[in-house]
């Protein structure tokens, strides 16, 4: 192939071929320079003219700058680039870690909430450092961030997150541990939000007269059957039977197929719920064949109208709602509530037993008062039994 022509411009070591432009085809100035460097003479381009909107002026400002060492000639520019990039296909960041651990871990359930809680406060914050670059001050911004916010949970769950995330690529031997303990703010899980006989009148009342009456249903089911927000949304017509009076919880939190009785309140929800013959899902969402993701808007709506308690959570408070009124029933003991709840430990089930004991001492008590409801004159007269002489 014969060499092609150069054309030479108004500033040394600088000059242009003609070549094709790549977009369009037609005609196109490629500019090269030409200088020396430690004795070595060297002959590159510079860029197109369109492409690049390269110029023989900006071209002469490269050649300058390679001569004077603050740019690397095009050679040594592949190879340190080449250098940089097999170095950061090496570093394993965060990032890299967390990517790994969500591949790996697909199927788990709390996945898609975890990846919330990454995208919300750890990847631009210090996704792209490795585990070992990380300072305690990089906590502390999180979890400073978080609480200031009023959200205390929210910096315990995502520094928990990261903690978990570091460990699993200490486990796989992917770096080295780090050379402090990630300090995660104390929580009081034990907290069992409740609902006064009087509150739960005025909620239903509520629950009766709002104008999103598949938000009401919902919160229904959570509270009459104690049923959790994802099995709530993901229920199916096919999981319930109506004829044997149970629901079946497809792949739970607990992680295998749970079945509840459907009481008659929960029965009475769903079966005034209208549906065409071919929708699967008990609660529709937005587009066909997807269930309901969400009704925040309408949960918090009727949470105000209804004078929840600060902090009460609209679904999982009334939840806790459900087992605390089965629990101070003093009818159910701790382990038919636990497999009413399908909590997969019973020590899950324990925050309520307080409420249980209650119930107990309560009737315990009802023995002293019929003893007083019969003793009269002083307790002369005992269970109709006079005192004799």
């Amino acid at each position: 192939m014969p060499a092609q022509k150069r054309f030479k411009t108004d500033y040394p070591g600088v000059y242009y071929i003609i070549g094709k432009a790549v977009s369009t085809g037609k005609p196109e100035k490629i500019f090269y320079i030409d200088y020396r460097k430690n004795g070595k003479r060297i002959q590159e381009k510079a860029g197109r003219q369109y492409q690049n909107n390269m110029t023989a002026a900006k071209a002469s400002r490269i050649r300058t700058n390679k001569i004077e060492g603050r740019e690397l000639p095009n050679s040594e520019r592949r190879v340190a680039d080449e250098a940089a990039k097999n170095a950061e296909q090496n570093r394993w960041t965060i990032d890299k870690i967390w990517d790994l651990y969500c591949e790996n871990n697909s199927s788990n359930k709390s996945l898609d909430n975890e990846k919330f809680k990454y995208e919300k406060a750890i990847r631009d914050r210090i996704g792209k450092k490795e585990p070992s670059e990380l300072v305690p001050l990089d906590i502390d911004r999180i979890r400073i961030k978080w609480t200031k916010a009023g959200k205390k949970t929210m910096a315990a769950r995502v520094l928990e997150l990261l903690r978990r995330t570091v460990n699993y690529g200490v486990k796989r031997a992917l770096v080295a541990p780090i050379n402090f303990k990630i300090e995660i703010p104390r929580l009081n899980n034990q907290t069992t939000e409740d609902l006064s006989p009087e509150q739960i009148k005025t909620l239903i009342e509520v629950l009766d007269a709002d104008e999103d009456q598949t938000a009401a249903n919902v919160m229904r089911l959570a509270l009459f059957a104690g049923m959790r927000r994802g099995e709530i949304f993901k229920l199916r017509w096919d999981d319930i039977d109506f004829r044997r009076g149970f629901i079946t919880l497809a792949d739970p939190k607990g992680g295998q197929d749970q079945t509840i009785p459907l009481n008659d309140a929960a029965r009475a929800v769903l079966e005034s719920i209208e549906t065409d013959d071919d929708e699967p899902w008990v609660f529709p969402g937005r587009f066909p064949r997807q269930h309901l993701t969400d009704c925040r808007d309408s949960f918090r709506r009727i949470a105000k109208a209804a004078g929840f308690p600060p902090g009460f959570r609209p679904l999982h408070g009334l939840r806790h709602v459900y087992a605390s009124m089965l629990a101070s029933s003093g009818q159910v003991d701790l382990y038919t509530l636990q497999k009413l709840m399908t909590h997969k430990s019973p020590l899950m089930t324990q925050r309520y037993a307080h409420l249980r004991d209650e119930a107990l001492k309560a009737a315990s008590n009802l023995a002293g008062d019929i003893v007083a409801s019969i003793t009269t004159d002083k307790g002369k007269k005992v269970a109709g039994i006079d005192d004799r002489d």
